[in-house]
């Protein structure tokens, strides 16, 4: 009877977390961001043609907006948008399914490791509502399939020290989990030397065969991959654009100005410390600790796309049982087995940030998404803690305990309910009206009228400044421009982030309105800032009612 609850209860938070994660998935948040229709299109383009926009066949890294993204994702948006055409709620759809069937994976993780029904259900239920972990199921960014694939990986290599075969889907797992997003290059391997030196007795008593198959497995998957990497160079840009120290002349300005006056003063320790190889650990030393911010993590996180407003990535209410669980489960004294789960998740937690740590704008929740599930296993692990405390502490006190008990049970359940309630209204109805802006909100409107008028115009310049830059994707998207058409007729060439395209009658440039042709026949999309004259035949507003885009006729 027990077991039959513990099922229905299991059912009940997976298809919780489905809702959450489904509900108004094509319309919150309110448009996709720059990486969303960038992945969307390409699938769209792959479906048609074979090729990625840029016409290179099945690739295996996406050039994009010259960020070079890993493409599983955009493979894994092929079967919905085929089935839904190219849409908002196609695109996200297979983050979403991923976050789904993580709550699952999870679950069984836990309770392979711990054996702990409860834990398992609790820690599950956990990621279920996290506002971390829903923020990023339901955008199409590819760092929820590395989280995914990495946990899966974890599941398949503990359930493999039983069953040896199941050793190389791990593997494939592993293997897989790098073409999802660029922190997976670093994060995987050293998670799978975590979980290989952490289960090492029990790893290295299996039949070899297995060993060695699940090697080669993992070997063979990641052989494009790296064949990719070291035959382009330019394959390396966004991870070279993202470190903290890309601006060589910015970072190291004020550290010669140090060493210069360690040397007017002979100060020789001073050059000890002050020499840029001791700045650049340094700097990431404080980039891996600023992700155990509590301040970032439970009330401002960073950027507004990345957490739902007036929210950090995790519920308040957390943040005591969160501390609880990891002073117990530090401190417990487990069995064997159950001792290397816990050494396998203090090291998961430790290692999430490194990917991050030398890059900018830290703290940073994409990049760190691999902290999941280690926060709602502690979490979990402190309310289970807690629970225990409470009834020792019962039976001490007696029946004065007895009768504030009820009551404090109340007020906390009252403060969680109201925290979850919150978020949900943070998220689902504050954040498209008070943040359209930063999702780059307007091009859906704009390009509908577009086509409504598209035959009244020779020519339609859209501006590719900020904060329309990378607009000309938006517009593919939109109007589902034929691919194969767009492989033949785009202009578009390298030079880092700032590319200039066209194609149709459409061009993608800044707009400078002192030199630009004045003709009836000329349409100029532009942003509020740019407007520099001209008939404005359609204003785009965000939903909050601030202007967004200009329509103007030349």
């Amino acid at each position: 009877m027990l077991r039959r609850y513990r099922l229905l209860f299991l059912i009940g938070i997976i298809f919780f977390a489905a809702v959450l994660r489904l509900y108004q998935l094509g319309v919150t948040p309110v448009s996709p961001d720059w990486d969303e229709v960038a992945l969307g299109y390409n699938a769209y383009s792959i479906i048609q043609t074979g090729k990625d926009e840029y016409g290179a066949f099945l690739p295996v890294v996406l050039r994009s907006y010259d960020d070079y993204k890993p493409a599983l994702y955009t493979y894994l948006a092929i079967p919905p948008i085929f089935v839904f055409g190219l849409t908002v709620f196609a695109t996200r759809l297979p983050s979403a399914i991923f976050g789904i069937l993580t709550i699952f994976i999870t679950y069984l993780l836990i309770r392979e490791v711990f054996k702990k029904e409860s834990l398992a259900l609790i820690t599950s239920f956990l990621l279920a509502i996290s506002p971390w972990h829903i923020q990023f199921s339901r955008v199409a960014f590819e760092t929820n399939i590395g989280l995914s694939l990495n946990i899966l990986t974890a599941y398949l290599f503990v359930k493999g020290l039983k069953k040896p075969w199941v050793l190389i889907l791990s593997a494939f797992s592993a293997g897989l989990a790098i073409y999802a997003y660029q922190s997976e290059k670093v994060f995987t391997p050293l998670f799978v030397l975590v979980l290989v030196l952490i289960f090492a007795r029990q790893l290295f008593s299996l039949p070899k065969k297995y060993l060695l198959t699940a090697a080669i497995t993992g070997i063979l998957v990641v052989t494009p991959m790296f064949v990719y990497i070291t035959s382009h160079k330019e394959a390396l840009l966004r991870a070279q654009a993202t470190l903290a120290f890309s601006d060589q002349t910015s970072f190291l300005k004020n550290q010669i100005k140090r060493v210069n006056y360690d040397h007017l003063r002979k100060d020789y320790l001073g050059l000890v410390l002050d020499n840029r190889r001791v700045l650049f650990l340094l700097t990431g030393v404080g980039g891996y600790l600023s992700h155990y911010d509590l301040n970032w993590l439970f009330f401002k996180g960073d950027l507004t796309r990345h957490h739902a407003p007036g929210m950090g990535l995790m519920y308040l209410w957390e943040l005591p049982f969160l501390l609880i669980g990891l002073y117990a489960l530090f401190f417990s004294r487990l069995e064997s087995k159950e001792k290397r789960g816990k050494y396998l998740f203090f090291a998961w937690f430790l290692l999430a940030p490194v990917p991050a740590a030398f890059t900018s704008d830290l703290p940073h929740a994409v990049r760190t998404l691999n902290f999941l599930p280690t926060f709602q296993l502690f979490t979990a692990w402190g309310i289970l803690s807690a629970v225990q405390m409470i009834r020792v502490y019962k039976e001490r006190k007696g029946t004065i305990f007895s009768k504030l008990f009820p009551v404090f049970v109340l007020c906390f359940l009252f403060f969680a309910v109201g925290n979850f309630a919150y978020y949900l209204n943070q998220y689902f109805v504050q954040q498209n009206y008070f943040y359209s802006r930063d999702w780059q909100y307007g091009y859906a409107d704009t390009v509908d009228y577009i086509k409504k008028v598209d035959a009244d115009y020779d020519k339609i310049v859209v501006s590719n400044k900020q904060p329309l830059d990378d607009s000309y994707m938006f517009f593919l998207f939109y109007l589902k421009y034929p691919p194969e058409k767009y492989q033949r007729e785009s202009l578009s060439k390298s030079g880092g982030y700032d590319i200039r395209h066209s194609f149709g009658k459409f061009e993608f440039r800044p707009v400078h309105w002192d030199t630009e042709v004045k003709k009836d026949t000329i349409l100029y999309v532009e942003g509020v800032s740019e407007y520099g004259g001209g008939n404005i035949v359609k204003p785009v507003d965000f939903l909050d009612g601030t202007p967004a885009i200009k329509i103007v006729q030349g």
